[in-house]
C-alpha cells in the first residue's frame, strides 16, 4: 500500500498521462515534459538555528518545495508539524500546481514546512522560528517567483511576521509576497472561510448531477477546523443535512438522520466542554467510524489517508467531496470507482482557499480593496466552471472524477511547458 504521499501523487500523475498522451502528436517531447513534471523545480532544504526561551539553542529543518512554475509563479502554504517530510512537501507542491491548473489561477505549485510541533513552543519561539524561515527562502520567493501562505498550524500572525522579515530584507513593501495574511497589512476579506466556501459550492453542484435534494442529502463531515467548520456551516445553511461531524478526538452523530446538526452550537459546547462529545441529541463515534456511516455525502477535511484500500470497503455514501489534502489513496480511488462511490477531488474541492489567495495577490498588486461580496462573485463562478469541465471529462472518457480534473490540469500544465520550449 503506497502511504508515501510523494509516490501517491507521481502514480496519479503517471494515469493522467496515459489517458493525456494520444492527444499529443510528438509522443517524445510529451514523454520528456511528463517525466520533468514527476519531480519539483527546485527544493530548497536548510536547518534553522533558533534561540530558545531557556537560552539554548535548537535546530530546525525547514523546506521549500517548488513544483513546476510553467503556468506563473509558484504557489503554496507553508505548514508546521513534527511529521513534516521531503516527501510530504514534494506531494503536497505537486498537488498544488494541479489545484491551481484546475481552476485556472496563473500559478505554479509549491509547499513548505518546518519539521516542529509549535504547540511546545511559545509565542517568541514561534516569532524568532518564522522570521528565521523568511530569511531563509527569500532569495527563492517574491510576487513574480514564490508566494507562500498559511497551511496546517500557521496563521495569519505568522504571514505578519515573515512578511516584515522579507520587506526587511528587500527594503521596501511588497505585500503580495505572502498570502492569508491578517486585514490589516492587506490581507483579503473572504479568505478565512473560502475554502469552506467553494467546497460548499462543489457540493450543490455535484448534488445536482446525482439528483439529490439538499434536505433530503445527508452529510458527514471528518474534521472541525478551518475548513471542516465553515464547509459544514455554509452546507448547512443551504439546507444540506449535515448529521455528523468530528474532531482529531472523535465525532459525533445525530440520533435522528433526518434533522442536522447546528453546527454553532456544536462548536459552543466544544469550547465550554472541551470536546464535541456529549452534545445533545448526538451519540459518539470515532473517527474511523464516521467514514463508514451510510451518508449520501462523505467529507474528509482533516488528514491526507485516511480512505486506503483497507477500509474503502467500508465506505457507504454515495460520493465523497475531498476537503483534505491526499484523503483518499490511489488505490482507494480504483475500490471507490468500482462501488460507483464517485469522489470529488482536493485540486478541485478545496481551491477555494488558493483562490482566493490569488485574489488577494492581485488586490496587493493593483492596490485593491475588494468587498466580501465581490470576492465571492468571483470565486463561484470560476467553482462551478471547474466542476463542470471536470464532469465533461469524467463522461467523455469513463474514468473517476480525480482523474478527470487531472487529465484536465495535467493538461494545461504540459501545454505550457511545450509552449515555452522547456
Amino acid at each position: 500500500m503506497l502511504n508515501n504521499p510523494f509516490l501517491n501523487a507521481q502514480e496519479q500523475l503517471r494515469q493522467a498521462a496515459s489517458l493525456l498522451e494520444p492527444q499529443y502528436g510528438d509522443k517524445k517531447v510529451f514523454r520528456a515534459v511528463i517525466q520533468t513534471l514527476m519531480t519539483p523545480q527546485n527544493l530548497v532544504q536548510v536547518e534553522l538555528s533558533i534561540k530558545m526561551d531557556n537560552g539554548k539553542t535548537q535546530k530546525f529543518k525547514a523546506f521549500r518545495s517548488q513544483h513546476n512554475d510553467a503556468r506563473g509563479p509558484f504557489k503554496g502554504g507553508i505548514r508546521y508539524h513534527y511529521n513534516v517530510s521531503v516527501e510530504e512537501v514534494k506531494a503536497l507542491s505537486m498537488w498544488m500546481t494541479w489545484k491551481c491548473a484546475t481552476t485556472g489561477i496563473p500559478y505554479g505549485g509549491a509547499k513548505g514546512g518546518i519539521i516542529v510541533d509549535p504547540s511546545k513552543l511559545s509565542k517568541g519561539e514561534v516569532e524568532r522560528l518564522s522570521r528565521a524561515y523568511a530569511r531563509a527562502i527569500t532569495p527563492y520567493i517574491g510576487v513574480w517567483k514564490d508566494v507562500p501562505a498559511p497551511d496546517v498550524n500557521t496563521t495569519g500572525q505568522i504571514m505578519a511576521w515573515m512578511l516584515d522579515e522579507y520587506e526587511k530584507i528587500i527594503g521596501r513593501h511588497e505585500p503580495g509576497v505572502f498570502t492569508g495574511k491578517p486585514l490589516e497589512i492587506g490581507g483579503s476579506l473572504g479568505r478565512e472561510e473560502a475554502t469552506g466556501k467553494g467546497g460548499v459550492r462543489v457540493l450543490e453542484q455535484l448534488a445536482k448531477k446525482l439528483q439529490l435534494k439538499p434536505a433530503q442529502t445527508t452529510v458527514a463531515v471528518q474534521g472541525l477546523g478551518n475548513v471542516g467548520y465553515w464547509f459544514a456551516k455554509l452546507a448547512a445553511e443551504l439546507g444540506f443535512n449535515v448529521v455528523a461531524v468530528s474532531d482529531s478526538r472523535g465525532g459525533i452523530v445525530s440520533n435522528d438522520m433526518k434533522k442536522g446538526l447546528n453546527i454553532d452550537a456544536v462548536m459552543a459546547h466544544k469550547k465550554k466542554m472541551g470536546s464535541i462529545a456529549g452534545f445533545t441529541g448526538t451519540r459518539s463515534v470515532s473517527n474511523a467510524e464516521l467514514l463508514e456511516l451510510p451518508v449520501d455525502v462523505l467529507v474528509p477535511a482533516a488528514l491526507e489517508n485516511v480512505i486506503t484500500a483497507e477500509n474503502a470497503g467500508r465506505v457507504h455514501a454515495k460520493a465523497i467531496v475531498e476537503m483534505a489534502n491526499g484523503p483518499v489513496t490511489p488505490e482507494a480511488d480504483e475500490i471507490l470507482w468500482k462501488k460507483h462511490i464517485l469522489s470529488v477531488p482536493d485540486v478541485l474541492s478545496n481551491a477555494g482557499g488558493v483562490t482566493v489567495s490569488y485574489f488577494e495577490w492581485v488586490q496587493n498588486l493593483y492596490g485593491y480593496a475588494w468587498t466580501k461580496k465581490e470576492v465571492f462573485a468571483k470565486l463561484e463562478p470560476l467553482m462551478v466552471d471547474a466542476f463542470n469541465h471536470m464532469w465533461d471529462m469524467h463522461e467523455k472518457k469513463n474514468v473517476h472524477l480525480r482523474l478527470a480534473a487531472y487529465v484536465n490540469a495535467v493538461k494545461r500544465v504540459v501545454d505550457a511547458m511545450i509552449l515555452r520550449g522547456r
